[in-house]
């Protein structure tokens, strides 16, 4: 059965097989995908991006746990990490947390609190590196509300301020039809008399604008405009 948590892949790095194996069976078991690693080195060798946490024992033979992860942090890595230890002292978390751990867990300890403690640091990263409230995202292709201007790819591209503004209803309904009449009245801040016609033109030039994100904005015949992307 399909989990909300099958696209997030956990490296596990543990000397103890038996933990290793205990850890990848409950975290497989709540739907996360798992890597495992017997050793620092190893983890450092197959460790990747699509790693969203790393669950780290402390005490190994060669590379200690404390020694990864301040090599990665020192690389600018921000990969989530969990320190795994049966030491307990207050200097051991200090350490763990001072060169940039998530969460400490000591051993023994309880696979329920592995799980939750896993879930409550994912959720915390993962709403520390959401977009601003100000940032609307379509794979690509970025709104900034404050600037008023858009950038795809990374290249920032000025619209006019009914362009910005026909995107911004458009992309906020997504799926939505608009008449040109609701166009007229959604986005326009004219007091002027202004023709259908018009919206269309504003349209085409918002679309020569964004590129290959153009084809998203879909011109249903006899009904008006709608921003479809899946």
């Amino acid at each position: 059965m399909e989990t909300k948590n099958e696209n997030i892949s956990i490296l596990i790095v543990d000397d103890e097989h038996d933990i290793r194996e205990i850890l990848q069976f409950n975290l497989e078991n709540e739907g996360f995908q798992t890597d495992l690693a017997s050793s620092a080195e190893e983890a450092l060798s197959i460790f990747s991006s699509k790693h969203q946490l790393i669950l780290l024992d402390v005490m190994m033979s060669g590379i200690s746990g404390f020694k990864m992860a301040d090599r990665l942090r020192k690389e600018g890595n921000t990969t989530p990490i969990i320190f795994l230890t049966a030491k307990d002292t207050e200097n051991d978390m200090l350490t763990g947390f001072s060169i940039g751990g998530d969460d400490y867990i000591s051993k023994p300890f309880s696979i329920k609190e592995v799980i939750a403690r896993v879930k409550s640091v994912l959720k915390r990263t993962r709403r520390k590196n959401d977009p601003p409230q100000d940032l609307i995202r379509v794979d690509d292709l970025i709104l900034n509300l404050q600037q008023k201007n858009i950038t795809i790819d990374g290249a920032t591209i000025d619209l006019t301020k009914t362009e910005f503004n026909i995107l911004l209803l458009l992309i906020r309904n997504k799926g939505q039809i608009f008449s040109r009449s609701d166009i007229l009245d959604k986005a326009w801040d004219d007091n002027g008399i202004v023709l259908d016609r018009t919206v269309d033109v504003h349209i085409n030039r918002l679309r020569k604008k964004m590129g290959r994100y153009s084809e998203y904005i879909i011109n249903r015949k006899g009904y008006g405009y709608t921003f479809n992307h899946k």
